[in-house]
């Protein structure tokens, strides 16, 4: 018997960041959106926790216990008193290391797969405990949809969607420390205020309006990202000179994400954006996606 979790990757429609916390976290309104790129993980039976991968960049997937994915079992199972004996295998389709919450997405999808193989029922708000336990980004993998994150962006507030929004993400060569984003964000950002979600970006979202969306989109790790990564920027204005509605970094970067009228300029943008030299590769998606799912044989 094995139970396999789809998981949505996110982006960051709004990442409003305030100033370093005494614990080191900084306070973020976080508005997130779960879109159509998805990892799966599938949980079976074994003799101890081990993790095997797949797919793009699957080399780049640490397979001990910083994994997110082995961390979920093993909280899971503590919480239950048994061992965390499975066998957590990653079909990878989130780009590695590029800001889209991939690694938050395996937890989340292990945690769910584990809670459904062992048949443990745990009620779903000790999910989300365990969920902020591993990381700010993994209670949203497993709610997915659209929400607003406050605190270190575990605190979740659902938002509701009023249509689909289509997007073009550009993958960049290698990966940015998300540690290393925030540190720069520190020095550049020596006063910043509290951070607050924006209204015209939720009232955009409300109604689906696409170019609204366009014009409210912000993140504040983006000058940093840029500043570690300066060629993003090329990336940036390759994808807005393609007709894209808006472009931004997507969380703490690498990926680049583009916001645009429908799915024919999607195809249009994400073929300028491969076509220029300035990503790896574009990828094309929609949202909002459901959070982690239970996929049935």
């Amino acid at each position: 018997m094995s139970v396999t979790v789809r998981v949505p990757a996110k982006v960051n429609v709004q990442l409003a960041v305030g100033p370093a916390r005494p614990d080191g976290f900084h306070d973020l309104a976080n508005v997130f959106l779960a879109v159509s790129l998805y990892d799966e993980v599938t949980a079976a039976p074994a003799d101890t926790l081990r993790i095997t991968c797949e797919g793009p960049d699957a080399a780049q997937v640490p397979l001990d216990r910083t994994n997110l994915a082995a961390r979920a079992a093993e909280l899971l199972a503590a919480r239950h008193g048994i061992a965390p004996d499975v066998h957590l295998h990653i079909a990878k389709d989130i780009p590695v290391a590029g800001g889209m919450a991939g690694g938050s997405a395996d937890g989340a999808g292990a945690l769910l797969a584990c809670d459904a193989l062992w048949g443990t029922h745990t009620p779903r708000a000790d999910l989300l405990d365990i969920c902020a336990e591993l990381g700010s980004d993994v209670p949203f993998s497993l709610v997915g949809g659209a929400a607003l994150g406050t605190g270190r962006g575990e605190r979740l507030t659902e938002l509701p969607v009023g249509g689909t929004f289509h997007w073009v993400f550009a993958v960049a060569d290698g990966g940015l420390s998300t540690p290393a984003v925030y540190g720069e964000f520190d020095r550049l950002s020596k006063d910043a205020p509290a951070p607050t979600a924006s209204p015209a970006l939720l009232e955009a979202l409300r109604t689906g309006d696409a170019t609204a969306l366009a014009g409210a989109l912000t993140n504040d790790l983006q000058p940093a990202a840029l500043s570690l990564r300066p060629s993003l920027a090329d990336t940036l204005a390759a994808g807005t000179q393609a007709g894209a509605l808006a472009g931004i970094v997507s969380g703490s970067g690498p990926t680049t994400a583009f916001l645009v009228k429908d799915a024919d300029a999607a195809g249009t943008v994400a073929a300028a954006l491969t076509a220029s030299g300035t990503c790896r590769t574009a990828r094309t998606a929609t949202s909002p996606a459901a959070g982690a799912r239970v996929l049935t044989p």
